[in-house]
């Protein structure tokens, strides 16, 4: 049965490269500090071993579905009684030399609910990743709860498409660098206004190398209004209560997703790269 209210944690959390012992007793640190006060708590793109690609190594530490860094927060979800959602580097466990940003999803009797792989990769991630092919929609702590990871804030139709199967809320662990604080700034409440939905943007902080990550995780409304916001790099954790029959009267107010008219979206199809970019002198 679908709960009306979450209290909603996000753990804004430098993640030390390809140390997963470490981040492991980190993450289980800042859940023992929340315990009691939050039912749902998301940790940062690849919080596990980091996300550092151009670190030796990195891909070589990941770990299966199956694997520690998964069995690990499990036992957290069951010791502190709270639903998690994490991103971590994750090995295909069939196919060797594949991998994937992914986001484990486990319950607060430390059950895993299931997993999103990222489906939208930045430009450089098909370097290392393979792109996720489903999109799912979990029901965690009572919630109906759609995953999109860091540069997926970009697509609003993927926002679009989760809101339309049923999510209540889209969160969005991420390994956002300075200088593009100001995009994460607009994407989190502009995707929630879109769709009417609640967002949660969780992001890196700290420093890895000469790379700054810019923190600023923040919750909004379907309203797109604020509701927690932390500071900019360093760790933090924000809660908000999110109350679910706040999306109604948002939809009622502004019924965007009645006045769709797919049959006049007809140029919503595949490009190659290539052509994507390309200047332009016309309209497609």
């Amino acid at each position: 049965m679908n709960r009306t209210k979450m209290n909603l944690a996000l753990l804004q959390m430098n993640s030390r490269p390809l140390d997963r012992a470490a981040n492991l007793e980190h993450m289980e640190r800042r859940l023992a500090a929340i315990a009691g006060k939050a039912d749902f708590a998301v940790m940062p793109e690849c919080a596990d071993v980091g996300y550092a690609p151009d670190t030796a190594g990195w891909l070589a530490s990941a770990e299966p579905i199956s694997g520690g860094s998964v069995r690990a927060l499990r036992d957290m979800a069951r010791k502190h009684s709270i639903a998690l959602a994490c991103g971590v580097l994750e090995a295909d466990g069939q196919v060797a030399g594949v991998y994937y940003s992914s986001v484990a999803v486990i319950d607060a009797s430390g059950e895993l609910i299931g997993v999103y792989r990222k489906s939208h990769l930045y430009p450089r991630e098909h370097l290392w990743f393979r792109a996720g092919a489903e999109l799912p929609v979990f029901e965690i702590a009572g919630a109906r709860v759609g995953i999109a990871i860091c540069f997926e804030a970009a697509i609003p139709q993927l926002f679009s498409e989760l809101a339309m199967r049923g999510a209540e809320l889209v969160i969005n662990p991420s390994a956002v660098p300075v200088g593009y604080d100001y995009l994460q700034n607009l994407r989190t409440p502009a995707r929630a206004q879109d769709s009417q939905i609640f967002t949660a943007a969780v992001n890196r902080a700290g420093i890895e190398a000469d790379v700054h990550y810019c923190g600023g995780s923040q919750i909004c409304a379907p309203t797109g209004e604020l509701l927690g916001k932390a500071g900019h790099g360093t760790e933090e954790t924000v809660i908000a209560r999110l109350d679910f029959d706040q999306i109604l009267p948002a939809r009622l107010q502004e019924p965007s997703f009645r006045a769709l008219r797919p049959e006049l979206y007809q140029s919503l199809r595949p490009i190659d790269a290539q052509s994507a970019n390309a200047p332009r002198r016309a309209n497609p």
